[in-house]
């Protein structure tokens, strides 16, 4: 075969197998056998391994390859992914009708459409050919996952039309395919995923893109970034449009001329959602115009002319078994609820927090109790009542015990606390939970050290503190149960990384009761070193802003025990850095600048600075920047198309600035 013959046959492949892919995983209407899809690009991996000058990124053989990535790189959004506004009842929603009907009259409809359970993407084209996928992130700057996002086989490579467009989407995993998954990890003894968003997103963020291909995830478009392509009056009117050039869009979407129409929408898929082949957890609600959706206009957080209706939490009735105490790494002890499992919001639920005792005693629960249980916000399973008429007599009050279960210390209860606590610091379930939090990426960020890693180094005798993790072997490491050479190779890698943390990592990885990740990096700052930390007296710590008495009790307390300091010097003989190495902390008052002292908000668009470099430079200069207008803001920053944080600041006549004035104050 020619080069030319070849090439051909190639654009033919190609042309064949995306259309295939296209019938089959967007329209749901295979045209073909699996046997005769798969010899066709069976025939395409042989002339693109004779041919490797020819393989294109539109080509079905390059959605999984490449090996994995080191990291992920920040991407830019061309236009803002906002966050929509929440509805919770029908008066939220009576409210947002009447603020769309100030602005544009009655003459309008809604669109309707479900929201879907999985994570918020971006596409973009160019000539017709997907080139990037991104993360929302913080819907400024998300993450490049394009390699993940191509394993997707409902996502088109080339599109019906050589256009350049960008297009936004929800990536999901489907619930059967969320119960296989969950099946797989808990036959191999690993932690299990809480919902089908969080499997969805932690696939898509998987380093090696043939991962993300084994989760079977899928996609619905549901806007327009960016186009370059078609004047469109409507955001319905986008959505046909996106189906045309290859997209897969959500059917299950309607126009409604009225409010009263919307909530019969909701009202019927609150009924049948657990009948779908996706979590939804809402409807999302549109003005369908576009020219109304630009006279509305935005927030400096989402559009004004959407609003996402969410969910009531679903609640079920099972049986409680029995109360679980667990102990935390401050000695808390914790009650967990042990049920007859039953499904809840898409997911098997065995376990519910009861938080502590008072809350055992006020709801009235006893062992074998009928019990309602929801899971907060769609995720924590909790216990929300007793249903005492369908009580036997049978139940068994629960009494908590006067002993810890992990080491049989007596039980304390602090002064203003109503947990109880074991203060045994030898308690080998603080220890490890110590550990754990040691670790964990906010504190000490080791990675490949989770909490049954942790549980079996613990409980094989290689690890008593966080000094231990230090000098643990490659030799005692590969002697354990699912420990290769290269686990256990990235393991010690990320452990000597790890000593080059700064001081503010440390200081929160240590643990001290009452100091959290803020107040960690204040003290790092302030003292710069861990032996100038050691040696502060109470008087010094309660002279810094946000450290509090009875925070800087605790310090001082907790730097006073012998086993502590002979923990540092361990640390510091194992070569952990006791430094602080980020930037300076500023004092406002050896400042001279206009925002030396001052709490200050920064609203809308800016132009020629994005939110966080103007929130530096002005913290650079002394100034405590805030998210939110109240009587003790100074000095507002507004850019364009700022919403109510603007019209709060003039309702209680603060400073506003613009953006001109600031780029003028910040060269000064």
């Amino acid at each position: 075969m020619t080069r030319e013959n070849t090439r051909r046959r190639l654009n033919e492949l190609k042309e064949l197998l995306n259309q295939y892919n296209y019938e089959y995983y967007t329209l749901d209407k295979p045209t073909v056998s699996d046997a005769e899809y798969d010899r066709l690009m069976q025939e395409l991996m042989e002339l693109e391994a004779q041919y490797p000058e020819l393989i294109t990124p539109d080509s079905p053989s390059q959605r999984v390859g490449g090996e994995p990535l080191a990291a992920f790189t920040k991407v830019q959004h061309t236009s803002p992914m906002l966050s929509l506004g929440n509805a919770f009842n029908e008066g939220d929603l009576r409210d947002f009708d009447r603020r769309i009907r100030q602005e544009v009259g009655d003459q309008f409809s809604y669109i309707c459409e479900l929201k879907i359970d999985g994570l918020a993407v971006s596409l973009r084209y160019e000539k017709g050919i997907f080139l990037l996928g991104a993360t929302r992130g913080d819907g400024v700057v998300g993450e490049d996952i394009t390699y993940n996002l191509k394993t997707i086989k409902s996502i088109p490579l080339k599109l019906k039309n050589e256009i350049n467009i960008e297009v936004r989407g929800e990536a999901y995993m489907p619930k059967r395919t969320f119960e296989e998954l969950n099946k797989e990890r808990e036959t191999r003894g690993e932690e299990l995923f809480a919902n089908p968003r969080n499997a969805a997103a932690g696939s898509l963020r998987q380093l090696d893109p043939k991962i993300a291909a084994k989760r079977q995830l899928d996609m619905f478009v549901y806007g327009i970034g960016e186009n370059e392509a078609v004047i469109l009056d409507s955001h319905s009117a986008g959505l046909d449009y996106l189906e045309q050039i290859g997209f897969k869009t959500n059917h299950e979407r309607r126009r409604c001329a009225s409010l009263e129409n919307v909530l019969e929408f909701i009202e019927y898929w609150a009924e049948k959602r657990p009948s779908l082949p996706y979590e939804i957890d809402g409807i999302v609600i549109k003005v369908d115009s576009l020219e109304q959706q630009e006279q509305l206009g935005f927030t400096a957080k989402s559009p004004r002319w959407a609003i996402a209706y969410k969910f009531p939490a679903e609640e079920v009735v099972t049986r409680l078994i029995d109360i679980e105490l667990s102990v935390g790494r401050t000695g808390v002890i914790t009650p967990t609820a042990i049920l007859e499992p039953v499904r809840v919001a898409g997911t098997t639920v065995k376990r519910a927090s009861l938080h502590n005792e008072d809350l055992i005693r006020e709801k009235d629960i006893k062992l074998g109790d009928f019990v309602t249980v929801k899971k907060a916000g769609d995720i924590i399973p909790e216990v929300v009542n007793v249903l005492e008429k369908r009580r036997t007599g049978e139940e068994k009050d629960f009494v908590m015990p006067s002993s810890c279960p992990e080491c049989d210390s007596a039980l304390v209860r602090l002064e203003d606390e109503v947990a109880l606590r074991c203060i045994n610091p030898k308690c080998p379930a603080q220890i490890r939970e110590g550990l754990i939090h040691f670790v964990s990426r906010n504190a000490m960020n080791i990675d490949g050290l989770g909490e049954k890693v942790i549980a079996q180094l613990f409980n094989e005798n290689l690890i008593h503190d966080v000094a231990d993790l230090y000098q643990l072997q490659r030799d005692e490491l590969l002697r354990l149960e699912r420990m290769g050479e290269k686990s256990v190779d990235n393991l010690l890698n990320a452990i000597e990384a790890s000593k080059a943390n700064s001081l503010e990592r440390l200081i929160f990885g240590l643990g001290i009761r009452l100091v959290g990740e803020k107040a960690a990096k204040t003290l790092a700052q302030q003292f710069e070193t861990i032996d100038r930390l050691q040696a502060a007296t109470l008087e010094e710590l309660t002279t810094i802003q946000d450290i509090g008495h009875k925070m800087a009790d605790s310090i001082v307390t907790y730097f006073a025990k012998q086993e502590v300091k002979d923990l540092i010097e361990e640390l510091k003989l194992n070569g952990v850095n006791m430094a602080y190495t980020g930037p300076k902390a500023v004092n406002a008052t050896e400042i001279d600048s206009a925002f030396a002292g001052k709490t200050i908000v920064l609203t809308g668009k800016l132009e020629q600075l994005t939110r966080n470099e103007a929130k530096k430079e002005i913290e650079a200069l002394g100034g405590k920047v805030t998210g939110s207008v109240s009587k003790s803001t100074d000095l507002v920053i507004a850019g364009t198309e700022a919403g109510s944080k603007l019209d709060k600041a003039t309702q209680l006549g603060i400073e506003i600035w613009d953006e001109a004035k600031l780029i003028q104050e910040l060269k000064r």
